[in-house]
Order: C-alpha cells, then sequence, then structure tokens
C-alpha cells in the first residue's frame, strides 16, 4: 500500500494536470466498497494536499475530484442497492467477510436517514452505507441530499491537514527562534488539556 501511496503522489507532483482525475479514482475506488478495502484513499489524499502549499499542485482540482469521486461513488452504489440489493451479500468482498454488511446494517438501523452523512466520516462503514441505503430503500431525495453535503465536507477534511502542515513546516524552518514558540505552545496546548480534565473529574 505504501508503494502504492508514493508513486500516486509522485505521479501528480510531475504531472500536475492530471490531478483531478487521479483524485476523482481515488476518492471513488475509497468510497466503493467492492474495491475500497484495496484502496489506501484517504493516505493519497492528504499526501496530495501537501503538494497545494508550494504551487505544485492546485487546490481546485484536488477539491473537485475529491468530491466529485466520492458523491457519484455513494450515487452508484444506492443504486446497485437497489436494484441488486438481493444478490450484495453472496459477492466479494462480502461473501468472504459478511460482518461489513452487518455493521453496516446495524449503523443504519441506529442512525437511520442520518446514516448516509454520519458513515461519510466514519472508515469502517463508509463504503458500505450507500449500499445499505439502497438495499433498505432510502427515499431518493434524502439519500441525495445527505450524499452531496457530505462530499463537500469530506473532501476538504482529508485535504487541509496535508495542506496545513506542510504550511506549518514551511513556516517554522523559515523563521529563526521558533523553539521557544514551539515550547510555549506546547505548554499551553498540555495545560488547557489538563484543565479539563481536573474540571471534568471534578464535576464528576
Amino acid at each position: 500500500m505504501g508503494d502504492l501511496v508514493h508513486a500516486l503522489v509522485d505521479f501528480i507532483r510531475l504531472h500536475a494536470e492530471w490531478t483531478g482525475p487521479i483524485i476523482f479514482l481515488v476518492a471513488f475506488g475509497e468510497s466503493f466498497a467492492f474495491v475500497s478495502l484495496l484502496v489506501p484513499g484517504t493516505a493519497i489524499m492528504v499526501a496530495a494536499g501537501a503538494l497545494v502549499h508550494d504551487g505544485t499542485v492546485p487546490v481546485i482540482p484536488l477539491l473537485v475530484g475529491g468530491i466529485a469521486g466520492a458523491t457519484l461513488c455513494d450515487g452508484i452504489s444506492y443504486w446497485l442497492g437497489l436494484r441488486f440489493g438481493h444478490l450484495v451479500p453472496g459477492m466479494w468482498p462480502f461473501r468472504t467477510r459478511p460482518e461489513l454488511l452487518a455493521n453496516g446494517h446495524r449503523f443504519f438501523e441506529r442512525h437511520g436517514g442520518k446514516s448516509v452523512f454520519i458513515g461519510r466520516f466514519f472508515g469502517p462503514v463508509r463504503a458500505v452505507i450507500p449500499l445499505i441505503a439502497g438495499m433498505m430503500e432510502m427515499p431518493a431525495g434524502r439519500f441525495w441530499l445527505a450524499n452531496i453535503l457530505s462530499g463537500l465536507i469530506w473532501a476538504p477534511i482529508l485535504l487541509v491537514p496535508g495542506i496545513a502542515a506542510t504550511a506549518l513546516w514551511q513556516f517554522l524552518e523559515s523563521e529563526e527562534g521558533w523553539i521557544p514558540y514551539a515550547l510555549t505552545g506546547t505548554f499551553l496546548v498540555a495545560a488547557a488539556c489538563a484543565w479539563v480534565v481536573w474540571t471534568y473529574r471534578r464535576k464528576g
């Protein structure tokens, strides 16, 4: 998996014009139940985001590719669940790993129509929830609303960490005497965490 991540990110670095189509396919594969186990989509998108800050890769194709790939994929999965839901348990990977569908069903029963939106952000069920939604005959309007809204949020969430981390690292490298500031920030964060824990225990 690591070799695939490095190979794709290196290709994007050298061929920025292919950024959109590649991220589209990566987001599609990450969200498609039948191939998601084979595609390290999250790692690729985070790493690709790190190429934005120095101008190697434009941000718009990254965002458009990620949002479009994830949204279209979930729409196809929903349709497959509607039309062929009775065949899904006998197909790979569910034939050998029935717990994937079982976990998806439990998640859907627990959260109802909100599952399509919430499930986008939970790796273990992300790829199966749209399929389950189709199998459970969720109304199309509700599905597409949750699908589009979650896609608009999910892709930026994956891309922003790489962009931010690269920007921060370059800032620290360019600034002299940054260590005291970093130590002060670490101390303040640790103090804030300690205060939250102490307050919680006191109230408990």
